[in-house]
């Protein structure tokens, strides 16, 4: 019986040796997944090396790089069409004819007062026409040769005079009529070299110019009248049917060289600064999903404007359209590439976060937040690139899934999808 009442204590002792042991490996396992519990889902992503671009989104308008228009330059009716919209055409092919029977009378007219007056102008030059030219030579020789004749015979009554066979009176009327004869010659001489005056050559010259200003613009009122292409290109809007009549100014139609189009891009003013001159520009446009235009910046905002609601700089680039499928006037998606870095290390830019100091990121390490400052180069909507702080495939946080635990340096923190 004692024997017994001494086991039983053993057991009884033993007994609780086991529970306490037992609590202990309770309380040991239940803190294990209270601290499970304590830390904090989060979303990570690592560090990564790629291609990181920083780029300006915008809108813009397509624009013939070189175009032109044609307008009725007087009022008129259209004579014939010879092209349709979409049409490919070649320089100095005929496109369009107007109504140019009277533009050709006015030409021909003109034309027969610019050669009349060229012919005054000639005549000037010349001394006059042939028959008074001819004339005055002729009188000319006339009037030498009566003068060579008083020449001699004044010579002849000085030697008659010097042994008395001629009187001094004979001899004064000899020298009388020499001079007579050689005024004559002078005269007509002087009439041959100088005809006309200053102001009547000046007249004659003001004519000429007047008519040569009058048939110049009938050739040109003809060859508006006579629509042709000033280069290869394609008729994209043609204004007018046959047979229609237009008043002076009306548009006939436009003509552009579709090879190659400006973009005019529409920048908000807070990026006009990051624009520079030679920037790659992507251009896409609604009708054609997939389809990207590249082209590069080439000219940059010098003002902004207000366009609509919004304050803009606008910068163009020249596009290659060898297709043809950017159109005139419409709208496209523009994005200036204004840095491009191709080994680049990212993290996602909600990861980054900011004080008075510096960038910096909470990294992961074992299962633990730790701040971590870090040198940023470029960045987008969606990454940022980095150069100091953080290395290759290295664990960030990038938010909490928890709204009411934050970030925060030394927490605890699983990362979940």
């Amino acid at each position: 019986m004692a024997a017994n009442g001494k086991n039983r204590g053993i057991l009884a002792r033993h007994r609780w040796l086991l529970w306490s042991m037992g609590l202990v490996f309770a309380v040991v396992v239940l803190a294990s997944f209270m601290s499970r519990d304590d830390a904090v889902p989060v979303r990570a992503a690592a560090v990564q090396r790629g291609v990181i671009r920083s780029v300006i989104s915008s809108n813009g308008k397509v624009e013939p790089s070189q175009s032109f228009e044609a307008h009725a330059p007087i009022g008129t009716t259209v004579k014939r069409l010879l092209v349709k919209e979409g049409d490919h055409v070649v320089t100095g092919q005929l496109m369009v004819e107007l109504d140019d029977a009277a533009a050709r009378s006015d030409a021909a007219r003109a034309l027969a007062q610019m050669r009349g007056s060229e012919a005054s102008v000639a005549s000037i030059e010349s001394g006059g026409t042939r028959e008074e030219v001819l004339t005055a030579q002729a009188e000319l020789t006339k009037a030498r040769s009566a003068r060579d004749a008083a020449q001699r015979n004044l010579e002849a009554l000085q030697r008659l005079a010097q042994s008395g066979a001629a009187s001094p009176g004979e001899v004064k009327t000899a020298q009388d009529e020499l001079a007579r004869s050689d005024a004559d010659v002078k005269l007509l001489e002087q009439k041959l070299a100088q005809r006309y005056s200053q102001p009547e050559v000046a007249h004659i010259q003001a004519q000429n110019d007047q008519a040569r200003s009058a048939y110049a613009a009938a050739e040109d009122l003809l060859s508006q009248l006579n629509i042709r292409a000033p280069f290869d290109g394609v008729v994209y809007s043609l204004s007018v049917r046959q047979g229609a009549y237009l008043n002076p100014g009306d548009l006939v139609l436009q003509l552009a060289d579709l090879s190659k189009v400006t973009v005019r891009a529409f920048v908000d003013e807070p990026d006009v600064g990051k624009l520079a001159v030679g920037q790659k520009i992507e251009v896409t446009w609604d009708a054609l999903p997939g389809r990207v235009w590249l082209g590069t910046v080439s000219s940059v905002p010098t003002v902004v404007k207000l366009r609509g609601t919004r304050t803009v700089g606008e910068t163009t680039c020249i596009v290659d359209n060898h297709d043809f499928k950017l159109l005139p006037n419409v709208n496209v998606g523009v994005t200036v590439v204004t840095a491009e870095h191709p080994n680049a290390l990212t993290v996602p830019r909600e990861a980054v976060r900011q004080d008075d100091t510096k960038p910096y990121v909470y990294q992961i390490v074992h299962g633990e937040l730790v701040r971590r400052e870090i040198g940023i180069l470029i960045s987008n909507l969606t990454q940022v690139e980095i150069n100091d702080g953080l290395k290759e495939n290295e664990l960030v946080a990038v938010a909490s899934n928890d709204p009411a635990k934050p970030l925060r340096n030394g927490l605890s923190v699983k990362v979940v999808q």
